[in-house]
């Protein structure tokens, strides 16, 4: 992705954690633009969807205690990587060298900072830099005239820097591993000063409290040297070096030759890379360190927008779980950023609790498409829809969907800024057939149908499951997932089988579920990273040598290759996807068994289920899963239905191919381009239901919230409700714990 010029919005903010408890305190971190005062206001969030064929935007005032207005200011967000420390007194009757070794990845026409000596405020010192692939030597005292080098780096290739600051100017000499010529620079005079007062150094940045020209590329190896003018017979002395052999420290390089002193990683730069002696024989950085003793740097890395505080909320006692949003307006515009209410330590819980599948929102978190010039953008405006979009606004970093300046692949995500694709009323598609939506406001229409309902349920996300383990879901009788629980954690994947496995129930109720690995480490729980490994549908792919994670250390790519495919999490897992368009699922013939009778109650036997709907206008669609015994779908499970009628845009997904036509794992029972919905409970008491599609939820409010999709997944939350869970298992009953009358629903505006 092209780093487009700030454009400041309106209103626009993030909060920090994403999920509290009551007497837990959320941060939210606001800009407004021209500092114009806030007011503000809780809301919870029922539905999010404002197509206005469906039930519309609902949500409902909450009182949380807050003040009538709020001061704000207009805070900025600084993108690109960068290493800054202090550096050690150089001697001013010394001659000083830096070495370093580079590989850039991108040319372009704009002041890229190979290195800078400086000041803390980047008002003094010098700094290399490379624009067209070409060097200049800029004078921070004077950085309107950079003087050319005639020297020049070759894209993607390996390249020894070594730059000599002498008494009477500087000369830089290049050269390539490959071969012993060294190319060398005219001496640039008039640099006598340059280096007066300098006591910190950044690599890949100028630094002017934040990243400034920001370079695109690796470096490794940097050292810094002098040399006694004084001395009869001149030698070197190492005063500062950094090996970048610890790929496991994504914030901070100690100096060797004075540990207390180092480099802080600004904005998580990329790590746990190839360097230049990477061979080919070593695919762990954590097997042959000094193959991967290099950091790749891009101008549009982001890890924390580092805001302050504008309001602090502390949730009240009596707020029940739930998904909620504060909604900030000034003068000129309005945003509401959602956050999650859990259930209060040591109350009583609900029986059924929806798992927000926040990872997945923030792998894709401002996912430039280059969708939204046309007809989207005009449906956003004729709907009222949010209205800003990260093809048009790229102020806030991108999504491991996207690409770096350099061809690369996005590896890191942060939750620290705002997140536009996690907004009520975001639209992902110029859907013909529905609303066009994902992720977190196309959940909505899973939350607001158990509102409409009447079941009442608690909350909690990706991070906290990840944090707190099995624990977070034992005290549940039913987990619902979201319409697209893609990524998850080793813990969140063994904290689910775990649930079931002591007899909880599982609904499963969206499509590509549980199929990438992501790394996490727990000292920053606000980032996820992404290694798209072997094997997968993959917008980029990772280098080889570089699919092991630089915050955990562990591989990446798909839970299909690190042995727990999602049949065996979920039943179903992903085998086809296509346009963002929805069909309907037949009943299979093992559907009928007297067992099944309740699962299809008030369901005509020939009637197709799900033709209909606010997601691509069918339940079956987009992204489709199967069952599969072979790869982990466990005896206890049938399919009872299965999607027909999908056009001529979907395609096989990668992993289950061998060759062309030939299917990896095994025969499916009901294969082909289908989806399969399957249920189950096993003999420990747990359970199975499934529906394999990503569309699934969005038919569920159709007519009122009375139709065969609506009613099936009724049966089936009822069935597993009513069914005791194994003695042991079940819950503390408390008064909360009551299911609605069948076919109860409300109408709320």
């Amino acid at each position: 992705m092209s780093i487009q010029e700030y454009r400041p919005l309106g209103v626009i903010g993030y909060v920090t954690p994403l999920s509290a408890r009551p007497g837990e305190r959320l941060d939210f971190k606001i800009s407004s633009l021209g500092d114009r005062a806030i007011t503000a206001k809780v809301v919870r969030l029922d539905c999010c969807d404002p197509n206005p064929l469906g039930p519309g935007l609902k949500s409902e005032q909450v009182e949380f205690g807050l003040s009538a207005v709020y001061p704000a200011t207009e805070q900025k967000t600084h993108l690109g990587s960068c290493a800054f420390g202090a550096l050690p007194t150089i001697p001013v009757t010394q001659d000083l060298t830096v070495e370093l070794t580079v590989r850039p990845g991108f040319v372009s026409a704009t002041d890229q900072t190979i290195f800078s000596l400086q000041d803390i405020a980047g008002t003094t010192g010098v700094a290399l830099i490379i624009n067209d692939g070409r060097f200049f030597l800029k004078n921070l005292r004077s950085p309107a005239q950079p003087q050319s080098l005639d020297l020049s780096l070759k894209l993607n290739v390996w390249s020894n820097l070594e730059v000599c600051f002498l008494e009477d100017g500087v000369i830089v000499r290049t050269s390539t591993p490959e071969t012993s010529k060294v190319a060398e620079s005219k001496l640039i005079a008039g640099m006598g000063e340059a280096l007066r007062d300098v006591d910190h150094i950044c690599l890949a940045a100028l630094w002017n409290g934040h990243p400034k020209d920001c370079f695109n590329g690796s470096i490794e190896a940097p050292r810094l040297s002098v040399t006694s003018r004084e001395a009869v017979e001149p030698g070197r002395t190492i005063i500062a070096r950094w090996t970048f052999t610890d790929s496991g420290n994504s914030e901070w390089v100690s100096d060797d030759i004075d540990p207390s002193r180092g480099l802080h990683l600004i904005n998580l730069p990329m790590r746990a890379v190839r360097s230049s002696s990477w061979t080919g024989r070593h695919m762990d950085w954590k097997v042959a360190p000094e193959e991967y003793a290099a950091i790749t740097f891009h101008s549009d890395d982001l890890s924390d927008c580092a805001w302050e505080t504008t309001i602090a909320v502390t949730v009240p006692d009596e707020v029940p779980s739930g998904v909620y949003g504060l909604a900030v307006e000034n003068e000129i515009a309005t945003d509401t950023i959602p956050f999650y209410v859990l259930p209060g330590q040591g109350m009583p819980r609900q029986k059924i609790v929806f798992l927000a599948p926040t990872f997945t929102y923030m792998a894709y978190a401002n996912h430039a498409r280059g969708n939204f010039a046309g007809p989207l953008e005009a449906r956003v405006k004729d709907w009222g829809a949010y209205p800003h979009n990260p093809d048009v606004v790229g102020a806030f970093g991108y999504s491991t969907y996207n690409r770096h300046p350099d061809g690369t692949g996005v590896t890191i995500s942060s939750r620290l800024r705002p997140i536009m694709t996690m907004r009520p009323g975001y639209l992902v598609y110029h859907d013909t057939h529905g609303s066009g939506m994902r992720g977190f406001p196309a959940d909505s229409h899973l939350t607001d149908w158990l509102t409409a309902k009447g079941f009442e349920f608690d909350v909690l996300t990706d991070e906290d499951l990840d944090r707190e383990g099995v624990d977070a879901l034992s005290p549940y009788d039913v987990v619902l997932t979201g319409t697209h629980p893609e990524y998850h954690t080793r813990r969140t994947i063994e904290a689910i089988l775990a649930y079931r496995q002591a007899g909880g129930r599982l609904m499963y109720l969206g499509g590509n579920g549980f199929y990438w690995k992501i790394g996490r480490d727990q000292n920053l729980p606000h980032i996820l990273e992404l290694r798209r490994a072997e094997g997968g549908m993959r917008v980029w792919a990772s280098k080889p040598g570089e699919y092991y994670n630089q915050l955990d250390g562990e591989y990446g790519g798909l839970w299909r290759r690190n042995g727990i495919p999602p049949q065996k999490v979920a039943g179903v897992g992903f085998t086809a996807e296509g346009a963002f368009e929805g069909t309907h699922y037949i009943r299979t013939a093992e559907s009928f068994a007297e067992e099944f009778d309740f699962l299809f109650e008030g369901i005509s036997a020939g009637e197709r289920l799900g033709d209909f709907g606010l997601s691509g206008g069918g339940a079956a669609g987009f992204e489709i899963d199967q069952a599969c015994a072979e790869l982990g779908t466990p005896e206890f499970v049938t399919v009872v239905a299965a999607s027909e009628g999908h056009g001529p845009s979907f395609e096989t997904t990668y992993e289950e191919l061998l060759t062309p036509g030939v299917i990896d794992g095994g025969p499916r029972p009901y294969g082909g381009m289908r989806s399969n919905i399957i249920y189950g409970l096993d003999e420990n008491g747990g359970g199975l239901f499934s529906v394999g599609s990503i569309t699934f939820c969005g038919s569920l409010s159709h007519n009122g919230y009375d139709n065969n999709i609506s009613r099936l997944l009724e049966n089936c939350l009822r069935k597993f409700l009513s069914t005791p869970r194994r003695a042991g298992d079940a819950h503390a009953p408390s008064s909360t714990d009551t299911i609605p009358p069948i076919g109860s629903h409300t109408h709320e505006t």
